[in-house]
């Protein structure tokens, strides 16, 4: 007769690395969780700057005594050129912001293009509105790093979405 197994089984201890979660994607680096949500903090960014550039957009070619006027500026326009320029930009950033928010995958490269072409405009604006672009050109360069430095793949946002 054998003898009855003992209802203490020995159990096997697997390594500590094997304790870890599997990386979400093959091969890659799941990101820094700052820039992972960094990038839904750009998606709005983008939509508000979007927004806001309508509306200075707007100001602009609605009346030239809105935004002082330079004498002696290299990158002189009239007000309503800059009107134009901010209103175009603002109705693309809002659309790419909005991209970003729903995860779409073309967003995240248009967002950095997008954010550096506003990032150039607010930098060639800074004698009209220093402050402002100022802020504009902080808030960009953030963009900028949030879409470059996620590396969350588009299935990941579509499973938290």
């Amino acid at each position: 007769m054998s003898r009855p197994r003992s209802p203490h089984v020995a159990v096997q201890h697997a390594p500590a690395a094997a304790s870890r979660p599997a990386d979400p994607r093959p091969g890659g680096d799941p990101g820094s969780p700052w820039a992972a949500g960094g990038t839904v903090f750009a998606g709005v960014l983008l939509f508000v700057d979007g927004v806001l550039g309508v509306l200075k957009g707007i100001a602009g070619i609605a009346s030239n005594d809105v935004y002082t006027r330079i004498n002696d500026y290299v990158f002189k326009f009239s007000v309503t050129s800059w009107g134009w320029i901010h209103l175009i930009l603002g109705v693309v950033l809002i659309l790419v912001g909005w991209g970003i928010l729903k995860g779409a995958a073309w967003a995240r490269g248009a967002g950095v293009a997008l954010a550096s072409l506003n990032l150039i405009a607010n930098f060639m604006w800074l004698p009209y509105t220093p402050v402002w672009a100022i802020v504009t050109i902080a808030i960009d360069v953030f963009v900028i790093w949030a879409l470059c430095t996620d590396r969350s793949s588009e299935d990941d946002w579509a499973r938290s979405g």
